[in-house]
């Protein structure tokens, strides 16, 4: 409901009843609801995704067309959309209660006969009006650099976008999301390469970075799922799932530094 549309709600209930509410007082301990931004590809063009946000139970925040970049809003920040689905983050669940969620209309990828995926690039008038608008929305609500997330990061069982052409170093370049030091990267899959560490110092790695993973040291179907989607936003000419030195020190170089490194 829009600010506008509640106070006269509050003003024709204030005549019904007789009740006056007094404003003049503002609490010091709150703050927004939003912990993240969630982003997606629509998988359709611009009509269809329209039809689909807003004529059905799925909605987000925001949608971005390719070209023209244009920014629509589908559902006040202050009301819950239904984009993120079972999901999770940083211990908490079900981020369609503490999300925004942005769509971008992008066909996602083609699949061959033989399984090999082609992906549809985004053109840069998206991305630089996301940026924008992320900006905007990180400094209204406050919130954290590392707040903004993909699909496939609060649900890697069952989602890929936004996919492993999504610029994700152009967030980090900025100042929207961190990104791991090439040089620490280097330094450490050189020591990584002499030993890696087992599959159980992954899985903790992974979840100390915010992702839902198994925690029982089997390098089992759902924790591969976890790595690809690691790998695909942080190494995408790459995301196999395996455990290999490389994404060893991209882990460790997302962790803050430790004594004289």
């Amino acid at each position: 409901m829009k600010q506008s549309a509640l106070v006269l709600l509050l003003m024709l209930l204030a005549g019904c009843t007789g009740l006056r509410i007094d404003d003049s007082h503002t609490a010091r301990g709150q703050s927004s609801r939003v912990q993240y931004i969630v982003l997606h590809y629509t998988s359709s063009d611009l009509p269809r995704s329209l039809q689909l946000l807003t004529q059905t139970e799925v909605s987000s925040h925001y949608l971005l067309g390719a070209r023209p970049a244009t920014v629509y809003r589908l559902v006040d920040e202050n009301r819950r959309a239904w984009h993120a689905g079972d999901s999770a983050w940083q211990g908490r669940t079900w981020l369609n209660a503490s999300s925004l969620g942005i769509e971008l209309v992008n066909q996602g990828y083609e699949e061959d006969a033989d399984g090999t995926r082609r992906w549809y690039p985004y053109p840069e008038e998206q991305i630089e009006v996301l940026i924008t608008l992320l900006k905007d929305l990180m400094a209204r609500h406050d919130l954290p650099p590392g707040s903004i997330v993909g699909h496939s990061d609060i649900a890697p069982q069952r989602k890929v976008d936004p996919g492993p052409l999504f610029p994700w170093r152009r967030l980090a370049e900025a100042g929207l999301i961190p990104w791991p030091d090439s040089a620490r990267v280097t330094h450490y899959q050189t020591l990584f390469e002499q030993g890696l560490p087992e599959v159980a110092w992954f899985q903790q790695q992974l979840a100390e970075e915010g992702y839902q993973v198994p925690l029982h040291g089997e390098l089992d179907d759902a924790t591969r799922k976890v790595l690809r989607a690691f790998q695909m936003k942080y190494r995408p000419t790459r995301y196999d799932g395996d455990p290999d030195a490389e994404t060893a020190a991209l882990l460790l170089a997302l962790r803050p530094m430790v004594g004289a490194e």
